[in-house]
């Protein structure tokens, strides 16, 4: 028996042996397979590949007499889906083909009438709806009303059809194939597919199993066993069973399922049939082992007797995912690298950031671009100060701005969470939100702010006014009314063993970006190879910095400048010395003052009132001094080495304070080697002449100060020009830190603060495959990464390249900078570990061959 279909391999019977893959089959069939070769005791199955579904779905039907031949004449049938990837999902499950008049009347006198009329109804209201496609309404019958109920449908279903429910079992099969082989090529399933990354021609294969029935005299019914918990993790067996029932009904049971081991709360499969009980622990066990995973298995128990219907991998939250991985390699079952390759990189966040939990009710009051992961709650306030004064009384707030800008970012340390009317994934809030780890929902558009009056509107009308609670979830975008449930973050020993692992393997240096020393302290945290980009203008907005800072600014003459920064000097010292003793001699990278002045000025009337007076100067003349210094495009103008070419007292002073520092630190620990980078570089001859300065300045703390100290000069590459031109450059530095923020803007000719409004029809419309300031553009900003970094190590073969942009924290990203033999690449604080899994999974796969997953 079944030597035909053994033949065929895509109508073929389950075996040992069998021609089954699970690129041609499906993971199910290809699971039933391994448990046969386990001698698990599985229902006798034919596998359907996908050559077949698909030959089904245009009508062209393989032999299924021969198919039906494989199973006894009295067996009853149910066909279930086997995508290559079980998240794709499929049609639902059909039971019970087979069931007609005549296995009714036998099965009357076996399992009783009400069961037998169960069956049968549950088969024809399943196939009149999902087969003939019929109203389902008309078979709304509940099974307690047994044979009259029963008659009643079949009554229906010869009215509606025009003629009697189909008898033979060969011609419900028949009918049962095509019509889940046609679900599956349908527009929606198609489309559903493809939102969860199935390909547009995924296969779908088809198992057809023969039902133990779960019913009967005897212990009978079925249920779902797993040994690990898959919210946690943890090791813990969990599952339902139900009497007399069939497929997943205990899952949905409630009260009337049983636990599975003993239990204070109810009776227990346990108590109720310790040997089958005992046999399924046994056959989940041995599954794990041999399958190399934890499974949830499908079970059906028959007088008594155990049988194993399926098993599937464990769903699991991304915190189960990481435990269940590094508990198997533990185990011996899998190997470190396998249990590396095991868990997402971008399913770390979670793990990182408090989340809204997963049974949470969402009241969703509009959506904008998650820009920064993780969910937070607290009080709406739409000004730095409130968020401050929200701080001071212990109060959670969440930054409500049109969009943010530096002087914003004490607010953004004080509140939980930041939600902006504009912006893209790098704008201003964006980037500070994720280097802080602080929730972020930028391009919120469908919201009105009106921050005069201190309100927000909804698109459905609702008024949020300040002090009113929300809560922010960064990794889908969604504003929420009111404070659902959360589940906290959750590093722990299975997360450092596993990036353990992932250190042993990775190829590639990972450092943080962080401007001050919590900043630091979180990249240490997250064994962070170093800090690969320090943005100082940051500390510049303190509010006992800034007035000093807009000092400086109106200061007339060069003496006047330098005067006023040296009152600055102590505090960037200070800051400096923090950042070189929390990083332990570990690199730091520290961009020199970047952004344009006029972002240190207040534009409102009342902030130019407050400076006139601060300044003792009369208010027309700050006003005029403020539009003066206006430009018409800011990001394009006096910033960045700039700066240091025409107001060089700036950079000399942070020279100053950095070497002062590095002598400072090196007293009570390694020797400190600070790197200096110049941003916005596009000629040589910027280099040079910051160089001289920086090189004069060094000169004179050695002198001063009686000590040594080396130090490495750096560019920041985010222009084109740069990039073209690195082959002049490098030799006058010793790395280049490609800017891609900055460098993608400037590519494009896109403002990335102002991309977010239309972003998505680009996306969606194919003009680009993915938003470039989310995703690195291999091909065009790529392509000059490239040349930047061959021009440059051309010329200069000891050149240290990395990139410093957001991206660098992008699995795609790394991938990219790997190939290109980039020394390491440089992210935001909370998305370190991310990174290092990311690059060790490369590394692996380049090495084995292994696939994540």
């Amino acid at each position: 028996m079944g030597a035909a279909v053994q033949k065929n391999p895509h109508t073929t019977l389950v075996t040992p042996d069998a021609p089954i893959d699970a690129a041609t089959h499906g993971g199910r069939a290809k699971c039933l397979q391994r448990l046969v070769r386990l001698d698990l005791p599985v229902p006798r199955t034919v596998s359907l590949s996908f050559e077949a579904v698909k030959r089904i779905a245009v009508g062209q039907m393989p032999d299924i007499a021969a198919v039906d031949d494989q199973f006894p004449p009295d067996a009853l049938l149910c066909v279930r889906p086997s995508s290559e990837d079980p998240d794709w999902g499929g049609p639902g499950a059909v039971l019970n083909i087979g069931m007609n008049d005549a296995q009714y009347a036998r099965l009357s006198e076996r399992l009783g009438p009400r069961a037998a009329a169960a069956l049968y109804s549950r088969f024809v209201q399943g196939y009149a709806t999902h087969v003939a496609r019929l109203d389902p309404d008309l078979f709304d019958s509940e099974p307690a009303e047994g044979h009259k109920g029963l008659q009643r449908m079949l009554r229906a279903y010869e009215d509606e059809a025009d003629e009697p429910f189909p008898q033979s079992r060969t011609d419900q099969l028949s009918g049962v194939l095509r019509s889940m082989a046609r679900a599956w090529e349908g527009t929606s399933a198609r489309l559903l597919r493809q939102a969860k990354g199935a390909p547009a021609d995924a296969g779908l294969g088809l198992v057809v199993q023969e039902m133990i029935p779960g019913l009967g005299q005897g212990e009978c019914g079925s249920g779902v066993l797993q040994l690990a918990d898959p919210v946690t993790g943890l090791p813990q067996l969990t599952g339902r069973y139900l009497s007399q029932s069939q497929g997943r009904e205990a899952l949905g049971a409630g009260a009337a399922a049983l636990y599975l081991e003993k239990d204070p709360r109810g009776p227990s499969l346990e108590e109720l049939a310790p040997e089958a009980f005992e046999a399924l622990k046994a056959d989940a066990a041995l599954m794990r082992r041999r399958l190399r995973e934890e499974m949830q298995v499908e079970f059906v128990i028959q007088d008594g007797q155990v049988h194993i219907l399926d098993g599937v991998r464990i769903p699991r939250s991304p915190r189960a995912a990481v435990r269940i991985a590094v508990r198997l390699a533990e185990d011996g079952v899998i190997t470190p690298q396998e249990a590396v390759m095991r868990v997402d990189p971008h399913s770390l966040n979670e793990l990182l950031h408090r989340q809204v939990a997963p049974d949470a009710d969402r009241d969703v009051l509009a959506a904008g671009i998650g820009a920064s992961p993780g969910a937070a709650t607290g009080r709406i306030v739409f000004s730095a100060t409130a968020a401050q004064a929200s701080a001071a009384r212990r109060e959670n707030c969440i930054l409500v701005r049109r969009e943010t800008a530096p002087e914003d970012v004490r607010g953004m340390h004080a509140a939980v969470g930041v939600l902006t009317e504009k912006g893209g994934m790098t704008s201003h809030a964006a980037v500070i939100g994720r280097g802080l780890g602080l929730p972020c929902i930028v391009g919120a558009s469908e919201l009105t702010f009106n921050t005069r009056d201190k309100t927000l509107r909804a698109p459905d009308g609702r008024i949020l006014r300040e002090g009113d609670i929300v809560t922010i979830d960064g990794s889908s975008g969604q504003v929420l009314a009111g404070e659902p449930a959360m589940l906290e973050a959750a590093l722990d020993d299975a997360f450092q063993t596993l990036m353990g692992w992932a250190d042993a393997a990775r190829d590639i240096g990972i450092r943080a970006n962080a401007d001050t020393p919590a900043d630091a302290q979180t990249a240490r945290n997250f064994d962070a190879q170093g800090i690969g980009l320090c943005r100082t203008e940051h500390m510049f907005f303190e509010p006992g910095r800034l007035t000093v800072m807009r000092e400086m600014i109106f200061a007339d003459t060069s003496s006047g400048r330098a005067a006023v920064l040296a009152r600055l000097l102590p505090m960037q010292r200070e800051d400096f010395i923090q950042l070189f003793r929390i990083m332990e001699g570990s690199p730091v990278c520290i961009r020199l003052f970047d952004p344009p002045l006029h972002e240190f000025l207040p534009a409102s009337r009342s902030g130019q009132r407050e400076l006139a007076e601060a300044l003792d100067l009369p208010v027309s003349d700050v006003t005029r001094r403020i539009e003066a210094m206006a430009e018409y495009n800011p990001m394009l103008g006096l910033r960045g080495v700039r700066l240091g070419v025409t107001v060089p007292e700036i950079y000399e002073m942070q020279a100053r304070a950095i070497f002062e520092a590095t002598i400072e630190a090196s007293r009570s620990g390694d020797p400190v080697v600070p790197e200096i980078m110049i941003p916005l570089v596009s000629a040589k001859r910027e280099v040079e002449l910051i160089k001289a300065r920086v090189d004069a300045v060094a000169a004179a703390v050695r002198s001063e100060r009686g000590r040594n100290f080396t130090y490495r000069l750096g560019v920041m590459v985010e222009t084109p020009r740069a990039a073209l031109r690195a082959a002049e450059i490098a030799p006058h530095v010793s790395f280049l830190s490609f800017g891609t923020n900055d460098l993608t803007q400037m590519t494009y000719g896109l403002s990335r603060d102002d991309a977010g409004r239309f972003m998505s029809d680009y996306v969606r419309k194919g003009v680009f495959p993915e938003d470039p300031f989310h995703v690195l553009d291999i091909d065009g900003v790529g392509e000059l990464l490239k040349l930047g970094a061959e021009r440059g190590r051309a010329a200069n073969p000891d050149l240290t390249v990395s990139i410093c942009g957001e991206h660098g924290g992008n699995p795609e990203s790394i991938a990219f900078c790997r190939e290109a033999g980039f020394d390491y690449v440089s992210c935001s604080p909370f998305r370190v570990p991310v990174a290092r899994l990311a690059a060790a999974q490369l590394a692996i796969a380049e090495e084995t061959g292994q696939k994540p997953g």
